[in-house]
């Protein structure tokens, strides 16, 4: 990708960005009373091997954030209170913001769970009108979602710079980054301060000679695409600059689910029923959102050891049963590397995706390695198996374990990055 050499730098404030405040632990607190005002972590599950999902700003003050180990952020905060994650309350609070903050500005783009990005229209750029708007957004959420779940506004020329200025007043901030703030506003941020910047591209950048904010802001465009070894680098550097790039059009390529085992299902015997439980949900929102799929693929993190993982290929499929199969194959390949040992996660995910719109019709009504109408006939199970879920409630009816071997571990987790439907909980 070759970006335009003509782009030139905005000096409109043309973008709001809304990021919600510790949010997993703010939800907890509104909806739980004795919570506030309190440390909290949310977590996983109930152990002290797992990591914390959120912390509260009570708990951060202490040094507790999300990735700390449950039995570290017990020694840092001794009162600290362990909140079971509940992503269906996430889920539906994330759509009453979202309707809240709608009143006040149309949303552009919802970036997260927690983040959603506003374009400005002409008439609303001017900074006392941008100034109403955010406190507008504020009174509203406080009065028709809740006092506890707080935000951080951002206004800048361009979406990324936006995002950024939410995280240099926290929490409750209002932050403008205008083309006039730069680079000053910057220069006291931290490498990871800025999206895009993890802890590998941290190293990288170290590893560079690049350790602090002034020396990456006078690399060149083409030095920054050198050193971040993609076209990523070089929009960063268009981005901090107040420069608005397209968007790239982006296609569903995936569908996964993956699940950190409680201890008391660690044993492969047990394992294997969370796999299954998995690979069910993840047929059936294949088969909600309309799409096929031609690899599986599941792997296995062993405690305490290395990460083991096999696929399966297959002609075209939603239903269950192929792919229950295709687990069937591929769980028994990895046990035997497993060789007895504890399970600590299991991911599955689909590949090779294909609209059921866009599937080309077969030139045979006979394909040498798949019976098609026995296919057939398994996608219509599937089907109503789906519709007396979603009817009678997640995990009436499954196959190969019993509703009470799913209901354990079978709920919808939410990935920042991907907001689950609904209806997902329902599967």
């Amino acid at each position: 990708m070759e970006l335009d050499s003509a782009l030139h730098p905005t000096s409109v404030l043309r973008w709001l960005y809304v990021d919600f405040n510790s949010y997993f632990a703010s939800v907890e607190q509104q909806l739980n009373p004795a919570l506030r005002g309190r440390p909290i972590a949310v977590v996983p599950v109930a152990t002290d091997s797992t990591c914390a999902i959120a912390a509260s700003y009570e708990a951060k003050a202490f040094g507790v954030k999300t990735g700390t180990p449950i039995y570290e952020a017990k020694k840092m905060c001794p009162g600290i209170i362990c909140v079971p994650a509940r992503h269906e309350k996430y889920v539906e609070y994330h759509h009453r913001i979202l309707e809240e903050v709608d009143h006040h500005i149309p949303v552009t783009m919802v970036c997260s769970i927690d983040e959603v990005a506003c374009r400005l229209m002409d008439n609303e750029t001017a900074l006392p009108r941008i100034r109403e708007i955010a406190a507008s957004i504020k009174h509203g959420l406080a009065k028709n979602v809740g006092e506890y779940v707080k935000c951080s506004i951002g206004v800048a020329p361009n979406r990324y710079l936006a995002k950024v200025a939410t995280d240099i007043q926290k929490p409750d901030g209002f932050t403008v980054i205008g083309q006039e703030d730069l680079p000053g506003k910057l220069l006291g941020l931290k490498l990871r301060d800025l999206p895009g910047i993890g802890y590998n591209m941290e190293k990288r950048l170290l590893l560079a000679g690049i350790n602090d904010m002034n020396i990456l802001w006078e690399l060149d465009a083409s030095r920054m695409r050198k050193v971040w070894g993609s076209v990523w680098g070089e929009k960063m550097w268009y981005f901090l600059r107040g420069y608005e790039l397209p968007d790239e059009e982006t296609t569903k390529s995936t569908i996964g689910h993956s699940h950190v085992m409680a201890p008391e299902l660690r044993d492969p015997a047990k394992a294997k029923y969370v796999a299954r439980r998995l690979t069910l949900k993840a047929v059936s929102r294949l088969r909600r959102i309309g799409y096929y799929a031609s690899y599986f693929r599941v792997a296995v993190r062993i405690e305490n050891g290395p990460r083991i993982e096999d696929g399966e290929h297959c002609y075209r499929a939603q239903d269950t049963m192929t792919f229950l199969h295709m687990l069937d194959t591929a769980w028994n390949k990895i046990m035997a590397q497993a060789q007895g040992k504890k399970i600590k996660k299991i991911s599955v995910s689909l590949y090779g995706l294909v609209a059921a719109n866009e599937l080309q019709p077969e030139l045979f009504s006979e394909l040498p390695d798949v019976d098609l109408r026995a296919r057939a006939k398994s996608e219509k199970m599937s089907h109503a198996m789906d519709k007396i879920n979603h009817r009678f409630g997640r995990d009436s009816v499954l196959v190969g374990m019993l509703p009470s071997q799913g209901k354990s571990f079978s709920g919808t987790k939410i990935a920042f990055t991907r907001i689950p439907d609904v209806e997902e909980f329902l599967e």
